[in-house]
């Protein structure tokens, strides 16, 4: 947990002092986890929550509400709540590697997490107990922490945009259907006449990154290698990795638009499928993101490390937030060997189909920037990386709901926030100097 507190902060001294020892001085920590992390438990107490720089947040392992949480004397600082395991059991996953829960597509699911149970998910409760270490610290140091700055301008927080690339042939297929159950024959008709004659709207890489241009940021596609569908019937790629579409992503790569491995059903749990994968794409991919967010914590970690620089899988399909209740990029934890793993983790904020699909949020147009401002507030207060992910598809000027102009409206307002657009590369290259050990 110090090491990530190290990473959020520039110029730190090596050795913090910090500890549960009161006889040691420093920054001293209440030891409150009472044997927690012996067990295999997958929730702890409900967590007491106490307010943090204008925010109520939840403070985990802190079962003495009646102490203030920060007392300052001189030479010393003392935190009376354990904030580093409370940080632990976020942003290690913990919940999700020890409770059997799983939804229809083998993902831990919002219901069964703490960020659900509590109300903090678009809360990053691990940024508030690092600024309560930040001023303690500060308090013992005698001398202000920097945080980390974005990017070659040096920019407070940052923002990775995304588009996992599923389908490129489709746009005809929806309002073709319900020509037909209109028996509207002349306009099923005209729609098949452009399905044949036409280029189709979702066959748009292009456009797409052409999209994300003009607001000085650079597109990151995943591009998906299989096209069967799953087992369990879960549709897949429509398309195949032609000559024709490697050519054209190399061409976007050449203008500053990177593509990488959007891993197919069963990567995320059998490597000889993750291999095959890899081998398909005819691509040196630095990063992954798995196809319908499929993450299973006993054992992908353990495959993506020693083949990627960065994943960034990790968001709730079924809320926007934060999964590790953490803005910042991270190193999971194994907990096989009981360590960081040696992959970064660039976690997912925002998905579009999150934001309406009928089993999701159901938001309209105009609720869609309102209800996403108080999640960027907070990457941006903790200088932070907003990931956004949004289909291809959902570029089709049809798309009235998630489409072009919503699309706009979050570009538009991070951009006007100051936000540094870095690819996942880029963000990955900020942290070349660090490796966990």
């Amino acid at each position: 947990m110090l090491q990530h507190f190290a990473l959020a902060h520039e110029g730190l001294p090596e050795d913090l002092p910090i500890g549960y020892d009161t006889a040691r001085g420093g920054v001293v920590l209440d030891d409150n986890s009472a044997g927690f992390f012996v067990k295999t438990a997958p929730y702890p107490a409900a967590p007491n929550w106490r307010e943090w720089s204008g925010q109520q947040v939840p403070f985990f392992f802190d079962p003495h509400p009646e102490k203030p949480l920060l007392e300052l004397a001189p030479g010393t600082a003392c935190i009376n709540a354990d904030i580093i395991s409370a940080a632990f059991y976020l942003l290690s996953g913990w919940q999700e590697y020890f409770s059997a829960e799983r939804d229809r597509h083998g993902r831990f699911p919002y219901a069964a997490s703490v960020q659900r149970q509590y109300g903090f998910v678009a809360l990053p409760a691990v940024n508030y107990y690092f600024d309560v270490l930040r001023v303690a610290l500060e308090h013992v140091l005698g001398q202000p922490l920097r945080p980390r700055r974005w990017g070659g301008a040096r920019t407070k927080f940052a923002a990775f945009v995304s588009h996992d690339i599923d389908t490129i042939h489709g746009s005809w297929k929806a309002p073709a259907k319900a020509a037909l159950r209109q028996r509207q024959l002349l306009t099923f008709g005209r729609l098949l006449w452009q399905r044949l004659r036409q280029p189709d709207a979702w066959n748009n890489l292009e456009t797409v990154a052409a999209a994300t241009a003009h607001y000085g940021a650079r597109s990151t596609f995943f591009i998906l290698p299989e096209h069967r569908p799953g087992p369990d019937g879960t549709p897949q790629a429509d398309y195949e990795i032609s000559p024709q579409l490697l050519a054209r992503l190399e061409a976007l790569e050449a203008q500053g638009h990177p593509w990488e491995l959007h891993g197919s059903l069963g990567t995320a749990t059998e490597p000889e499928n993750l291999a095959l994968d890899d081998y398909r794409i005819k691509h040196h991919a630095r990063g992954i993101r798995f196809h319908y967010l499929r993450w299973e914590p006993r054992r992908t970690p353990q495959l993506v490390e020693g083949i990627f620089e960065f994943d960034s899988t990790l968001g709730f399909a079924e809320h926007f937030g934060f999964r590790h209740s953490y803005c910042h990029p991270f190193y999971p934890f194994d907990f096989e060997q009981g360590r960081a793993c040696r992959f970064l983790e660039i976690p997912l904020n925002v998905m579009d189909a999150t934001l309406y699909h009928p089993n999701y949020l159901q938001l309209a147009a105009a609720e869609i920037l309102p209800a996403l401002q108080p999640l960027f507030t907070e990457i941006e207060k903790f200088g932070g990386v907003a990931t956004i992910l949004w289909h291809n598809d959902h570029f089709d000027p049809a798309n009235e709901t998630t489409g072009p102009a919503q699309f706009r409206e979050i570009m538009r307002h991070l951009q006007q926030r100051g936000a540094a657009f870095l690819t996942g590369r880029q963000v990955t290259d900020q942290f070349s100097n660090w490796r966990p050990v």
